[in-house]
C-alpha cells in the first residue's frame, strides 16, 4: 500500500490518477478509513490543483463531507474514483483489475497459447479494441504486420484501455512475419468470409489466428498460408449486413477460441 507521503511526492497526473486507483480498489478491499481520508486530502495538494478544475473540487467537497460521514461504502468509492479519471480525460465506466501500484494486474490473466496476426488494421480505434478482447481472453501475443495502425495512437490507447500493455506484442515486415511462420510449420487460420462456422470450426489449443484489414480482409499471402493449414473460420450473419465490424468479429471469434480451450464449447 503507498504511503500518503509517497503519494505527495508523484506528478501532477500521476499523483490524482493514483488517488483514482486507490479508492478504486477500496470498493473491494478493506482500507483503514482514516487512510482514505489522508489519501482524499492529497487532491487539496498544489500538485493536484494543475489537474482538477472548480468545478471538480464543488464535486470533491461535498464526496468529502460523505467520506467522513458514518455512511461511507464503496458506491461512494467509486464515485470518487470515477470523479478523477473523469478529470484526466478516462472513461468512467470500467471495472478494471489493478496492482498494488495502481497498474493492470497482470496475474488476473489467464494466457493460453493463443496467437493473433494483425495485418494492416488501419483504424486504431479497431486496434485498441482488439487489444482489450484480447487481454479479456487469454491471447498470449499480437503481430502487427507493418502497415497497421500505430498502437501508440491516440484513438488506439483509448480504446485499449492499457491492455496495449499486458497482451505481447510486435510489429514485423510481411515478408519476414510468413518466412518465420513456415519455418516454425505454425497452425494458422484466418478470420475470413467463406470459411468453416465457428461453432463447428475445430479451435487448435496452440495457434494463430490472422484478422485481416477492414476493406480488403487477409492478405492473398498470408491467406494462402492459412488455407494450406488450418484454414477459414466464419462467424454466420442473418442480418442486411454482408460484414460486421473488424473488432467485433474477433471478439467473438476469441471467445469462442478460449471457451474451445477451456473444454467448455457446447456448440459443437
Amino acid at each position: 500500500m503507498i504511503t500518503v507521503k509517497k503519494l505527495y511526492s508523484l506528478k501532477e497526473r500521476t499523483q490524482v490518477r493514483k488517488c483514482a486507483a486507490i479508492f478504486h480498489q477500496a470498493t473491494t478491499n478493506s482500507f483503514d478509513k482514516s487512510y482514505l481520508i489522508d489519501v482524499f486530502n492529497v487532491l487539496y495538494s498544489e500538485k493536484s490543483q494543475k489537474v482538477l478544475n472548480t468545478d471538480y473540487y464543488n464535486k470533491l467537497d461535498k464526496l468529502k463531507l460523505k467520506l467522513e460521514s458514518e455512511k461511507a461504502d464503496y458506491v461512494l468509492f467509486e464515485d470518487i474514483s470515477q470523479l478523477l479519471l473523469k478529470a484526466l480525460g478516462s472513461e468512467p465506466s470500467d471495472w478494471d483489475f489493478f496492482d498494488e501500484k495502481g497498474n493492470l494486474n497482470l496475474e488476473k490473466r489467464i494466457v493460453f497459447n493463443h496467437n493473433l496476426i494483425i495485418d494492416r488494421i488501419r483504424a486504431p480505434f479497431n486496434i485498441g479494441s482488439i487489444f482489450r478482447s484480447s487481454d479479456s481472453f487469454g491471447v498470449k501475443n499480437i503481430t502487427l504486420v507493418e502497415g497497421s495502425a500505430d498502437i501508440n495512437h491516440p484513438r488506439c490507447l483509448r480504446s485499449a484501455r492499457g491492455t496495449t500493455k499486458t497482451v505481447n506484442n510486435r510489429v514485423v515486415e510481411e515478408d519476414l512475419l510468413i518466412e518465420e511462420l513456415k519455418k516454425t510449420n505454425a497452425k494458422v487460420f484466418a478470420l475470413e468470409l467463406g470459411g468453416t462456422s465457428i461453432e463447428k470450426f475445430d479451435f487448435p489449443d496452440d495457434g494463430i489466428a490472422v484478422i485481416g484489414s477492414e476493406e480488403f480482409g487477409v492478405s492473398p499471402r498470408l491467406l494462402e498460408l492459412c488455407d494450406n493449414s488450418l484454414g477459414r473460420v466464419s462467424i454466420p450473419l442473418v442480418g442486411t449486413k454482408g460484414s460486421i465490424n473488424v473488432s467485433v468479429a474477433t471478439g467473438i471469434m476469441l471467445h469462442y477460441w478460449h471457451l474451445a480451450s477451456r473444454g467448455t464449447n457446447h456448440f459443437k
